[in-house]
């Protein structure tokens, strides 16, 4: 049975999230050496406790040797036990959660470290509502699970969790409708990589260093070379940005991560892409996104999805400050 405490908050299924595990006596070292962020100094955490802040939960990122984002995760760290060696856990898009385990896999070399992708074995939920009734939201035996940051819209603010447990015990009777959770995943402006944007961005083109994605005084990693490069050149002329149109404008044009955009000004070539995407569960006509444009887009013209003569964008204001490059 999953958790449920006294003031239950929204709660559904997340088939689109998968999970991997790296386990092990060299486990931190090992993703020390891979991802974007710092892996040392991560709380363990235990059931009943969910992991949250920067103490217990980290966002990071896995980039190709060229600095491009391969997979973006929510990191934690859940030993089996008290008394078990260390086991990561990466929340991570399912299309994309197989690849990364095996790539990640490629480099263990010697060290003692097991990366196991989990996501046909665990299932993923995730948990919203105000953040005082969240808070009484707990791990039971079994799960693990941790709190996201929390989303500033323009009625309320929202707490969110993610807990996943083995699949054999799930809870038939659970919400299998995301739409609050991925609508909420995209206001909060946090992106994620999924199998269609893999490697086509630097992290800063999708805001990774401003919402503490990258850690730039952890040392070498993958593509660490070129993100240093970015920042401290000044180089990135795109980022990500909140955006959004009517459904009754869309006709057939889809909506999904890795569609481009074009600007009025320059029909010729792409400006940007779709990074997410959902309904608004309140406002039925109307769909949010997190796209990635290039910046001088946003100075003048328009932004079309698919085709510059597709549904023209409206951009929406950020919920946190860029850092300045």
């Amino acid at each position: 049975m999953m958790n449920k405490p006294k003031n239950p908050p929204n709660q559904a299924t997340l088939p689109q999230w998968g999970l991997i595990f790296i386990e092990g006596e060299d486990a931190a070292s090992f993703l020390q050496g891979q991802l974007s962020n710092s892996v040392l100094g991560l709380n363990r955490s235990f059931p009943p406790q969910l992991a949250q802040a920067y103490g217990s939960v980290r966002l990071t990122g896995y980039c190709s040797p060229k600095g491009r984002l391969l997979a973006s995760a929510w990191l934690g760290l859940f030993p089996s036990d008290e008394h078990s060696a260390d086991r990561f856990a990466l929340f991570i898009s399912r299309d994309i959660a197989a690849t990364t385990a095996k790539r990640l896999s490629m480099f263990v070399l010697r060290s003692k470290v097991k990366v196991v992708d989990a996501s046909s074995e665990w299932d993923i939920f995730g948990y919203c509502a105000n953040p005082e009734d969240l808070q009484h939201l707990t791990a039971e035996l079994g799960q693990i699970g941790m709190r996201l940051p929390d989303v500033f819209t323009q009625d309320q603010i929202y707490a969110r969790a993610l807990i996943a447990q083995k699949n054999k015990d799930l809870d038939k009777s659970l919400n299998n409708d995301s739409t609050q959770w991925d609508h909420l995943e995209v206001m909060s402006a946090i992106p994620r990589i999924v199998q269609a944007t893999q490697e086509q961005f630097v992290p800063q083109m999708i805001n990774f260093e401003s919402v503490a994605g990258v850690d730039f005084k952890k040392g070498c990693y993958p593509g660490q070379e070129i993100v240093a490069r970015s920042q401290y050149r000044g180089a990135i002329k795109r980022r990500l940005q909140l955006a959004h149109t009517a459904k009754n404008s869309l006709g057939e044009q889809s909506i999904a991560p890795g569609v481009e955009l074009f600007h009025s000004g320059d029909p010729d070539q792409p400006t940007g892409m779709v990074v997410l995407s959902s309904y608004a569960p309140q406002d039925l006509n109307r769909i949010d996104f997190q796209i990635e444009c290039k910046l001088e887009a946003l100075e003048s013209g328009e932004i079309h999805l698919g085709s510059t003569a597709g549904p023209v964008l409206k951009i929406d204001t950020l919920p946190y400050p860029l850092i300045e490059i």
